[in-house]
């Protein structure tokens, strides 16, 4: 049997001083952060959500709303996941109507995840704006005309490799991994 070969690209570390950079990116770009709401997609991107927004409430003193969202019922290939795909629950306090709403995920991959979410953000309200914040984009592996506004670090990869995202919330440590088989 083969063995699959864990290439490390990010530590716990790096991951920090990358949140901090895109907190300071997001408060440089927007002067006034009152419209501002943070909502992050299930799973990683739900607390790199909170993570980013409590980095930001550091920097600047500010409490920005933070939410969460499920887009597994928004997917074009819910059905290939299996006959029955786990939802989770989407946690949105706050009317996003005239909101600007950073989205957050982990990998910015084919850009169908975060399709997923902006179909699903469409039933809570209509934002101003959406941006998208992702910790790591795979460069170059786009299926939809989708780009990330904030990028913590990108990643060449071949369609064959993972790239995961490994957060102490979920997984018990922080790093980011790219897999090859």
């Amino acid at each position: 049997m083969e063995m699959e070969k864990r290439t490390p690209v990010l530590d716990g570390q790096g991951i920090n001083t990358v949140l901090i950079r895109l907190a300071r990116e997001i408060i440089q770009r927007h002067t006034n952060l009152e419209p501002l709401v943070i909502i992050g997609v299930h799973t990683r991107g739900v607390h790199l959500a909170r993570r980013l927004a409590d980095t930001i409430a550091e920097i600047n003193g500010r409490a920005i709303p933070t939410g969460d969202i499920d887009i597994t019922l928004y997917r074009d290939d819910w059905t290939k996941i299996g006959y029955s795909p786990v939802v989770q629950s989407t946690q949105i306090g706050f009317p996003i109507d005239d909101k600007t709403v950073i989205l957050v995920d982990d990998v910015l991959f084919t850009g169908r995840t975060t399709r997923a979410a902006l179909d699903a953000l469409t039933d809570f309200g209509r934002p101003a704006k959406v941006e998208l914040a992702v910790l790591v984009d795979r460069e170059g592996m786009r299926e939809l005309p989708i780009q990330a506004d904030y990028v913590g670090m990108f990643v060449k990869t071949d369609k064959a490799e993972m790239v995961n995202v490994l957060l102490s919330e979920t997984d018990g440590e922080d790093a980011v991994v790219v897999n090859t088989p």
